[in-house]
């Protein structure tokens, strides 16, 4: 498919170039200031999304519907519960690798190829960890199941990119993290009920049907998102890119009768799709200040999720079903973070446009370059992080203390709102200050997060074996506290680090040019 983009132009006289060059690239930015940002009715985006979000729940999904059948594994693998938790140690590793590979692909050739991929590689290893009888093949296809399910998460998060402005972007955060919140917070209610009744492998076949079914729903109903394939949404993709649906509708419904093809608005990518792009991102300076605290806030949620089942055991005695069940406030305090602070998020953006004399044009990707999104976002991430340090440090010293069990589902409950929204908060800055490669930045994200939160669940349970509950929790709540700092300086100094990142880029283009 050839496609035009906002640098190309008529060939000039030599004398004049120059000229021709700046008054063509004026008019394509005019243009393309002036086309909207995405074409999809409010209707579609929140469906196109939810659909993105629910095919990126088999990833959190994953991981925790597996954790109250770790008993039960290490009985019938014939093997200790710390080599079974070696298996959650290596998932987290491949979590983190794999989306580097498919977000970075879906950045150039689009978002449908790459979950398709993705699907393909989870649905064989579900299948053959539903059929495998030893530990060494289970420790394999965990891996290869984390890698087809992991992508899913970087593509969700490039298809909010793809569809919505930075000023709406909080508000469809709700919908983007519903699966991904509901993994955490079903995985294991699901998974205790399966193992009690029909056993181990009951888990992985089950897997294997929701991710069938989610499979399909793509292949029939979901549409091309990459701005560097569709634009806006008004450029046709290849035929072999459409969804099923597309094949029985008229060609023009298809492309949208209102708004006629605009070629102008396909992104153009200034490098090739490399995996080593994630890694490119978080050696940058601003940017990675934010994913190493990004990953110090996800290792202490993972080393609160990841013992919880085996502390609830020994402390309460509970079966798997109960186990499961008392997941359910850490996953309900997440779900309920998703719509809180996308909203905050939204009332702090449109606040800070005002106190900075931006005005927000709806359906317009409107320049940061002289906007403080740093602050935007801060403002909110930084106030959870100190609330979510003294929510876990009241789970640790209840559950230490052993008091009746309300006390650590309650602060279980706000664990798990605090840690997601500012978590998210973050994440959400990552993909603002590096929107045109979003699934790029979302890989690098979740691959500091990824690798330090393995090291985390790696060490985390004799740890608490040493010095206890309580003190293991007021670790984690003091390295919050005491990186925190981290935040502060970006809110201070990020919008000033990335304008003269800016400006020095500019200054490399103008001297290649003369």
């Amino acid at each position: 498919m050839e496609v035009t983009n906002a640098d190309q132009r008529p060939t000039a006289p030599q004398n004049d170039a120059h000229h021709d060059s700046e008054k063509g690239n004026a008019d394509a930015n005019a243009v393309v200031a002036d086309a909207p940002y995405s074409v999809l009715p409010a209707g579609e985006k929140i469906f196109v999304i939810i659909a993105g979000s629910f095919a990126a729940l088999i990833s959190p999904l994953s991981s925790s519907v597996y954790l109250p059948a770790l008993d039960s594994l290490a009985h019938d693998m014939d093997v200790s519960v710390s080599l079974i938790n070696l298996t959650i140690t290596t998932y987290l590793i491949f979590q983190g690798l794999a989306p580097s590979f498919l977000g970075s692909f879906s950045d150039g050739y689009g978002r449908r190829p790459a979950y398709i991929i993705a699907f393909v590689i989870y649905l064989g290893a579900n299948i053959g960890l539903a059929l495998q009888n030893s530990y060494s093949a289970l420790m394999v296809l965990r891996c290869l199941q984390s890698a087809g399910s992991s992508g899913t998460i970087a593509l969700g998060s490039a298809v909010v990119a793809d569809l919505t402005t930075r000023a709406e972007r909080g508000k469809y955060i709700g919908y983007a993290g519903m699966g991904i919140a509901l993994g955490p917070a079903l995985g294991p209610v699901i998974g205790g009920l399966l193992d009690h009744f029909l056993g181990w492998r009951a888990i992985f076949w089950f897997l294997v049907i929701l991710s069938g079914s989610c499979f399909i729903i793509t292949l029939i109903v979901f549409p091309e998102t990459c701005r560097a394939v569709v634009g806006n949404g008004s450029v046709l993709p290849a035929r072999w890119n459409w969804p099923f649906w597309a094949f029985i509708i008229p060609r023009s419904r298809f492309r949208g009768a209102e708004h006629p093809p605009d070629p102008s608005t396909v992104q153009v990518l200034k490098h090739r799709p490399n995996p080593i792009s994630s890694l490119r991102i978080a050696t940058q300076r601003e940017a990675g200040l934010i994913l190493l605290y990004g990953g110090l806030l996800f290792s202490g949620y993972m080393a609160v999720l990841s013992t919880l089942s085996t502390q609830l055991s020994a402390r309460f005695g509970f079966n798997s079903i109960q186990v499961g069940l008392c997941y359910l406030p850490l996953g309900m305090g997440s779900i309920s973070s998703r719509f809180t602070v996308g909203k905050l998020l939204d009332w702090n953006f449109r606040r800070e446009a005002r106190i900075q004399g931006m005005s927000i044009q709806k359906n317009r990707q409107q320049d940061i370059d002289n906007f403080n999104i740093e602050r935007a976002r801060l403002t909110i991430s930084i106030p959870m992080i100190y609330f979510a340090s003294l929510c876990i440090l009241a789970y640790g010293w209840v559950m230490q203390f052993r008091t009746a069990l309300a006390g650590p589902m309650v602060m279980l409950f706000f664990t798990g709102m605090a840690t997601t929204g500012a978590f998210n908060a973050l994440s959400t800055l990552i993909v603002d200050v590096n929107h045109h490669s979003a699934a790029t930045a979302v890989a690098a994200n979740n691959l500091c997060r990824c690798l330090m939160g393995a090291a985390t669940t790696a060490f985390v349970s004799p740890l608490i074996g040493a010095i206890g509950l309580g003190w293991t929790a007021t670790l984690i709540a003091g390295l919050w506290v005491l990186f925190s700092p981290i935040l502060w300086l970006v809110y201070c100094r990020g919008h000033s680090w990335r304008q003269r990142a800016a400006l020095k880029k500019q200054q490399k283009a103008e001297n290649r040019g003369s």
